[in-house]
């Protein structure tokens, strides 16, 4: 990835997601990071983003969000909202490769909310066919 395209993302995403609202919707940076468990991915950190929205709007944004990831090289096999915990609102959008040892956390969860701070839009079992949704 280079600064140009991330750059270009953070703006086509900033600016899909106000298309798709109807209002003002700011991403602040786009960072691509890697854990020192192994998990790695992109994440865009947002303001103005409401978890009604991704509900009423997951379809849509999904779409949009595994097209963002494959553009990136980002496997879209686990894609979540990180919201501030005790609230409705959405601090960031999460592409993640999930490593072996965070994977079993995350595929035991039941339900979109498997803790008050994340609300998973995507998660694709291993072992299954592409495409299978979490949730």
């Amino acid at each position: 990835m280079i600064t140009e395209e991330l750059l270009q993302v953070r703006s086509d995403i900033e600016n899909n997601l106000r298309m798709l609202l109807g209002r003002a919707v700011m991403v602040t940076d786009l960072d691509a990071f890697a854990l020192p468990c192994g998990c790695n991915g992109i994440t865009a950190n947002i303001r103005g983003l409401e978890l009604d929205d991704i509900e009423v709007f997951e379809e849509q944004m999904l779409i949009y969000f595994k097209k963002t990831a494959s553009r990136l090289g980002i496997p879209p096999s686990f894609i979540f909202a990180r919201l501030i915990p005790g609230s409705s609102v959405v601090a960031a959008i999460n592409w993640r490769v999930l490593c072996d040892r965070c994977y079993p956390d995350f595929a035991r969860a039941r339900g979109k909310t498997p803790r008050p701070d994340i609300y998973i839009m995507h998660l694709e079992r291993r072992g299954q066919q592409k495409g299978t949704k979490k949730g």
